[in-house]
């Protein structure tokens, strides 16, 4: 008798657990609004103040927190689970039965409306879901060891050389956990200098990423960028500071990580972080298959990650997302969002990787954006061996490692003109596809790029290149122009000077030792001023 009570319990148990539902409740307004925005240190960091001021980013509603009297009813209400908050979204994520998740809208005046990660219940209610809407003088030299290919194919060995190696940039890590990250000898370096600024397991709920984890998976992606071990192994951005972030719940397939995608976003953005490098898509597959979103859905725009990453991309945040491991399946979300910059998969020999995502025409821009090394990239796990492993997981933040020195060297650049950059960068910029984008991206043209002087003004438009330069520089302007020109070093010490008088004129730089140099161009009428880098 007793062994059949405890059957039919399981059995029972089991029922209930099936009937469990996720939902998104969109909140109707939020408290304090005016005077949050009148007191923006209120609700965001002094970093993140200053990100927003430099960028040209307005701080506004979406910034504000979601009501906490809100919170603390919903999470009163019978038979729900609170698992989740956004607010950007002004949403909360919660966990029942379907009908304890539809009482909520009838007893809550402030809960404007409810979305079922089943989509199909959202249809038989006939729902209409609201969408809410330094620069140094010092050579930085270092032995890759195993790494060397993957940053080379991406030139980023070229922005470590003249000393753009991440520091004053800030890279969320969005991932599944980091064990042994706080005592690794091959992120001791990381530590040592505070770069290691913060960390916070969204899924457990604490601050512990080091031991709450069912994989090594965020220690593997972190070692990319931030990993140092002399002679053996240089990550491509050494010298970024570092917050990492728990949103992946290893021990199942639900949308609430999309949920704990967006929160971790949003604690980015409230933080003053500059990049977010996510290794993660969701999507396709659910352990409730109800919960999978079709093929048109990836267009961006749709599921509740894409647009969280949408969102977090108007804030000025650059999102670098793996496109996915599904080849011709096609890409996940966020991937799919035409707000983050999405990496596919090249071997070493910058050939396509089979398993890297596809891009596809639901996709509103050209997916992937670019591609780095996926097949065969060198990682490094807990126990500090390094060793290959292959996905656009590590991909993603081989680049975006070296996104974050590019915006050392550029910080006056938005994410948008980042992202441009890059692209156009890419070795198959004009002729992108649906397996590479716009190919292989090369950080040193895309900082030369930004460097050349492209007008003085409009009655003298002049080009100055190859930037960085080694033994000459070139100028081009219109003929008949005169400028004089003074050449300082970072610490105004003038060094150089010389008059340009024709159209095309050449300038011998061989003595200038390496570093970065301003350079300041006058004329009878206009002066301005451009930094050069030497080499």
């Amino acid at each position: 008798m007793t062994k059949g009570l405890i059957v039919f319990s399981l059995l029972l148990f089991q029922l209930v657990a099936m009937a469990q539902e996720d939902a998104w409740v969109y909140l109707i307004d939020k408290e304090n609004i005016a005077q949050a925005l009148a007191n923006p240190a209120s609700i965001l960091s002094e970093k993140a103040i200053d990100r927003k001021n430099r960028h040209g980013i307005a701080i506004d509603e979406r910034d504000v927190p979601v009501n906490e009297n809100y919170i603390s009813q919903i999470k009163a209400a019978p038979g729900i689970a609170v698992l989740a908050k956004s607010k950007w979204m002004n949403a909360l994520h919660v966990r029942g039965s379907q009908s304890d998740i539809e009482n909520l809208q009838d007893n809550f005046s402030f809960v404007e409306s409810i979305e079922f990660a089943d989509r199909n219940k959202n249809a038989s209610k006939g729902e209409e879901v609201k969408q809410k809407r330094k620069t140094e003088t010092v050579l930085t030299a270092f032995n890759y060891g195993k790494a060397l290919n993957q940053i080379e194919m991406i030139n980023g060995d070229q922005l470590h050389l003249s000393d753009y190696t991440g520091t004053g940039v800030t890279i969320a890590v969005l991932d599944g956990g980091f064990p042994n990250v706080n005592t690794m000898a091959a992120l001791q370096r990381l530590r040592d200098a505070g770069n290691l600024k913060g960390a916070y397991d969204f899924v457990n709920r604490d601050d512990d990423v080091y031991t709450n984890t069912a994989g090594n998976h965020g220690t593997l992606v972190l070692s990319t960028m931030a990993a140092y071990l002399e002679g053996q192994y240089v990550g491509t951005a050494p010298d970024a500071s570092y917050y990492l972030f728990t949103t992946e719940d290893g021990t199942s397939e639900n949308t609430v990580e999309e949920s704990y995608w967006v929160e971790a976003a949003e604690r980015a953005d409230s933080l003053g972080v500059d990049v977010i490098n996510s290794s993660l898509g969701y999507g396709k597959t659910y352990d409730n298959p109800n919960y999978a979103y079709s093929p048109s859905d990836f267009n961006g725009n749709t599921t509740f990650v894409s647009r969280g990453a949408n969102i977090a991309f108007e804030k000025g945040l650059l999102i670098v997302n793996s496109a996915g491991n599904s080849g011709n399946n096609g890409v996940g979300a966020p991937a799919d969002s035409p707000g983050v910059l999405s990496i596919g998969a090249v071997d070493a020999n910058g050939n396509y990787a089979s398993f890297s995502s596809v891009g596809n025409s639901f996709q509103p821009s050209q997916k992937p954006d670019v591609v780095a090394q996926g097949q065969n990239s060198v990682v490094i796990n807990e126990n500090d061996a390094i060793g290959p492993a292959n996905g656009t997981s590590f991909s993603s933040p081989i680049l975006a490692g070296g996104i974050a020195c590019l915006w050392q060297a550029l910080p006056n650049k938005t994410n948008v003109e980042l992202m441009q950059l890059i692209r156009e960068s890419a070795s198959q910029f004009e002729n992108p596809d649906n397996f590479l984008g716009y190919g292989i991206p090369n950080l040193e043209v895309a900082l030369s790029s930004a460097l050349e002087i492209t007008g003085l003004s409009n009655e003298t438009p002049i080009k100055m290149f190859p930037n960085p330069a080694t033994n000459e520089l070139f100028f081009s302007f219109n003929k008949n122009a005169t400028f004089y020109v003074d050449v300082f070093d970072v610490y105004g010490k003038h060094v150089l000077a010389f008059i340009l008088t024709d159209s095309k004129f050449k300038v011998n730089i061989a003595s200038l030792t390496n570093g970065v140099y301003f350079v300041n161009l006058q004329s009878s009428n206009e002066s301005r001023t451009f930094k050069l880098i030497k080499r």
